[in-house]
């Protein structure tokens, strides 16, 4: 997942702090588990073992705010220096809508996904259709394709 924005980028000297999730808490990415069995488990080391596991739980440290785990979890290829994480976004839910490929037979995979934010308190939604790789063994992030 990446993010596209229109808005002029904010100074930095913005702190951005990480919302509160905690390893009993529901898991951002919508699955009935708490975020340490689901995603905080990649989070933390375990390869994602399916491209929509990976995206699950790349949406996840976008509402987290796990850089490194975003830029861990890249293609190289295509990975920026850095992510920068807006002050006034909420990531609030996700959508998977359709996936293909992307399991422990495959090479390539991807996943069309609706991911909903607010920005200043305005709702809104990310609407992708992410490309992903083996590189080394595990899936990462290659692409995406804007929908809307």
């Amino acid at each position: 997942m990446s993010r596209r924005t229109s808005r002029p980028r904010r100074p930095d000297t913005v702190t951005v702090r990480s919302p509160r999730t905690d390893p009993a808490s529901p898991c951002p990415c919508g699955l009935p588990a708490t975020y340490e069995e689901c995603c905080g488990r990649f989070h933390t080391g375990s390869a994602a073992p399916t491209c929509e596991a990976l995206m699950r739980s790349r949406y996840t440290a976008f509402v987290v705010r796990d850089a490194a785990y975003l830029l861990r979890t890249w293609h190289p290829g295509t990975r920026p220096p850095s992510v920068d994480f807006d002050p006034a976004m909420r990531w609030t839910g996700l959508e998977i809508l359709d996936t293909t490929e992307g399991s422990a037979f495959h090479t390539t995979g991807t996943v069309t996904f609706r991911a909903h934010y607010t920005d200043d308190g305005r709702p809104d939604a990310l609407h992708e259709k992410s490309r992903f790789v083996r590189h080394d063994g595990a899936w990462v992030y290659a692409s995406a394709v804007f929908i809307d």
